[in-house]
């Protein structure tokens, strides 16, 4: 669990996290502070002995080097991210163990998340829209196989559970993202690595949403370093999400009859083909050539940068 400042909401989250453990589950909870200015430390200094362990970051490395350094500190087996501005309820952590004991080549198990304000769903899933961004998906999704699990492009890195060995063997979050976009990375190089990524219909957490300061302060230059990676992997989730808005607005008579496209959409959404026509298509690699040239505005010398990640932690 990573801190950042707040430490009201990293209290609550702790308290809550030790009374929905279930009994006898080995466990160990590695808390790292990521250079907080408040009251943070002093309240891990007073926590005393017991399963909790803290470590503490003379500067703000960001989420991803904060979640490494506690990985590499880790003993168990499997590893659970949370964020500290989450709530816990009881039963949470058992179906998304049980997720990756029993799911198709299970990489990564992430849950249903509600804003605490509201009780809405904030989290059921990541997917791809057709501008090529990532989103969260915010309504129940439809199950898998087997039943009480959703197949996902990506989760949340706000709450999942992975084996440390396929988050060591992958070299763990992607540094070179700051507060965002690292979880979606992460993500897809889990499914390129020929792992699946699912939500558990079944767990639910309570989330306070982009608590921690800074949040938000870097999302384009994350969403850019992203694109640039992933583009023909983006480009093809982004296919779902065109198809699923296009037959929506033709049905509700917004766009002119095209029983053509409409067929091979239809096909494409349904698993009858691999690829869903030439005018979804189109669209889509326009939608992200808008976005690539908005970006390259944005970030002259990130885009006349070459690609070179660290082999460490690319597919």
């Amino acid at each position: 669990m990573p801190l950042y400042n707040c430490v009201a909401l990293s209290q609550r989250c702790l308290e809550t996290l030790r009374a929905t453990l279930p009994p006898g589950l080995a466990h160990e909870i590695i808390l790292v502070d990521d250079g907080s200015t408040d009251g943070t430390r002093a309240w891990l200094d007073a926590l005393g002995d017991g399963p909790c362990r803290a470590l503490l970051n003379e500067h703000n490395l960001g989420y991803a080097a904060a979640c490494n350094r506690g990985v590499a500190a880790a003993r168990g087996e499997i590893l659970a991210l949370v964020n500290n501005d989450l709530e816990f309820l009881p039963g949470w952590i058992e179906p998304m163990i049980e997720g990756l004991a029993r799911l198709p080549a299970a990489g990564i198990v992430g849950n249903i998340q509600r804003r605490v304000s509201t009780g809405e769903i904030d989290h059921a899933g990541i997917v791809i829209g057709a501008d090529g961004k990532p989103s969260h998906l915010r309504a129940p999704p439809s199950p898998g196989a087997p039943p009480g699990y959703a197949p996902m492009p990506a989760v949340t890195g706000a709450c999942f559970v992975v084996p440390r060995a396929l988050y060591s063997g992958i070299g763990g979050l992607d540094e070179q993202y700051r507060n965002s976009g690292e979880d979606v990375d992460f993500c897809f190089r889990v499914r390129a690595a020929g792992r699946t990524v699912w939500t558990a219909l079944a767990s639910t957490v309570l989330h306070h949403v982009s608590a921690s300061p800074g949040r938000h302060d870097h999302v384009e230059q994350n969403s850019f370093r992203l694109f640039r990676k992933w583009r023909r992997e983006i480009e093809r989730a982004a296919w779902r999400s065109w198809c699923e808005t296009f037959l929506a607005d033709a049905r509700a008579g917004a766009l002119p009859s095209d029983p053509q496209a409409e067929r091979a959409a239809e096909r494409f959404l349904a698993g009858r083909c691999q690829r869903p026509g030439r005018w979804a298509e189109t669209q889509v690699a326009q939608n992200l050539l808008t976005e690539e040239a908005r970006w390259e505005q944005m970030f002259p010398s990130m885009a006349a940068a070459p690609l070179h990640p660290d082999s460490r932690l690319s597919t």
